[in-house]
């Protein structure tokens, strides 16, 4: 069997806050391989379960429930204690009531909210990179790893919400004033506002976003900012 790259484990010191794990415990704690989510945004299976939502008390206990099949992400069983679970990623457990997306709070990177089950086939993924492939076919790469081939419009920076494990597209929303936005990263992680203007990027400086926030505008890079529908979100995210 081929062997994955990288270490199995990380020092306790080193995991993100978000994780929610002991930091005066045993020396190391199980990591994230490469896959879909950066290592510094995404959580571990095994971490998600034992640590954020405490359903199991050991790594035996999840080595258990995952090498069994018992944990879907985005509808797809994944058997991997190390798979990484990132923004907007379902998951839903066997014998466990209750289906979860992760999202950012403004406590937290991320957090797992409970959702309604009529939404476990529904996940908004950004836009990252296109490329033009044979026959004028668009290849859509998007924020958690994934590539479609698709006819549909889309241009950096919007957001596609699709069906999973299909992989459809059921809607576009742009990058553009006047739309909501949700802050992704950063101090201002998981709140949402209304964009106002939109700044060209430049030699120096990254495309930048005006996001309007209560009573305050702040400017931040377009690339934490997710659009999410019009009025409002178009899946639930609190």
């Amino acid at each position: 069997m081929v062997s994955i790259s990288g270490s199995k484990k990380l020092k306790r010191q080193m995991a993100p806050q978000f994780w929610g794990i002991a930091r005066k415990d045993k020396r190391f704690v199980i990591t994230v391989k490469p896959g879909s989510h950066k290592k510094d945004h995404s959580v571990p299976t095994a971490v998600f379960l034992r640590d954020m939502l405490s359903i199991v008390t050991s790594l035996r206990e999840a080595k258990t429930a995952i090498y069994s099949g018992r944990v879907k992400i985005d509808g797809v069983v994944r058997k991997s204690l190390h798979h990484s679970i990132g923004l907007m990623d379902v998951v839903e457990l066997q014998d466990v009531a209750g289906i979860y997306r992760m999202v950012p709070t403004e406590d937290k990177l991320l957090k797992p909210i409970k959702i309604n089950e009529l939404e476990k086939t529904k996940k908004l993924v950004r836009v990252t990179k296109k490329t033009t492939i044979n026959k004028g076919k668009l290849q859509i790469g998007f924020h958690d790893g994934r590539s479609i081939i698709s006819d549909t419009k889309v241009s950096i920076g919007d957001t596609c919400l699709i069906q999973v494990p299909d992989q459809k597209i059921l809607e576009v929303i742009k990058l553009e004033p006047g739309c909501q936005g949700l802050v992704t990263r950063g101090n201002n992680a998981g709140q949402i506002g209304k964009i106002k203007t939109i700044e060209a990027g430049t030699f120096i400086l990254p495309k930048r976003v005006v996001l309007t926030l209560g009573d305050r505008k702040i400017e931040i890079p377009a690339d934490i900012i997710m659009p999410i529908g019009k009025e409002g979100p178009i899946i639930q995210l609190k």
